[in-house]
């Protein structure tokens, strides 16, 4: 490997901070999913260093159905499975 790049580096390509592409996307669409399996959909306002996420218009999402309307949500950064950016 080179440059210090570990193996797993080597087999996506394309490693790099997440915390420079959840800036990015701050205001846009996103899909969030919880280490429990639940989804939630909404607008994100704010992320930190420890992925705790604020999320506008939040929605919770089961089996592609709308389950509640949330508004605004607080979801800690331990139970985040991963953050994923919607199209608008």
């Amino acid at each position: 490997m080179e440059n210090g790049d570990t193996e797993g580096d080597a087999v996506t390509g394309d490693a790099r901070d997440p915390s420079g592409f959840l800036s990015e996307i701050i205001g846009a669409p996103v899909t969030v999913k919880l280490n429990s399996g639940t989804i939630y959909k909404g607008d994100l306002q704010s992320v930190d260093g420890y992925m705790n996420i604020a999320l506008e218009r939040c929605k919770e999402i089961s089996e592609g159905k709308v389950i509640r309307q949330l508004g605004d949500a607080f979801v800690r950064g331990n139970n985040v499975s991963y953050i994923c950016a919607d199209h608008a």
